[in-house]
């Protein structure tokens, strides 16, 4: 659903922001592999805890690079985007969406 002018983001908007968000080793974006753990949103602060499948993943400053990428240009001006990589929980098959695990054939 596209926000209205002006509107304020959700966590909700902003998570269909990430699935713009593509992981180059798979060709899936990070929500549908269950990498983003959670987005708050307070006044204008936007904050985004996301993990990578593994710590050695070797595509994660570029993932970082581009969750701040493209929420800053989703996001009014201004606002300050704060993207957390995290481990804690490790990340598991079971956190993927239906289509990615359909595109692994599980």
């Amino acid at each position: 659903m596209p926000e209205q002018p002006g509107a304020a983001p959700t966590a909700e908007s902003l998570r269909s922001v990430l699935r713009q968000v593509i992981d180059p080793e798979v060709g899936l974006d990070i929500v549908e592999l269950g990498l983003v753990y959670d987005i708050r949103v307070s006044g204008n602060r936007v904050e985004v805890d996301f993990t990578m499948t593994t710590p050695s993943c070797p595509m994660s400053a570029m993932i970082l690079d581009d969750i701040r990428d493209r929420l800053g240009a989703a996001t009014p001006p201004g606002t300050e985007v704060v993207a957390q990589l995290v481990w804690e929980p490790p990340w598991e098959p079971a956190m993927m969406g239906e289509q990615a695990r359909r595109h692994f054939g599980w």
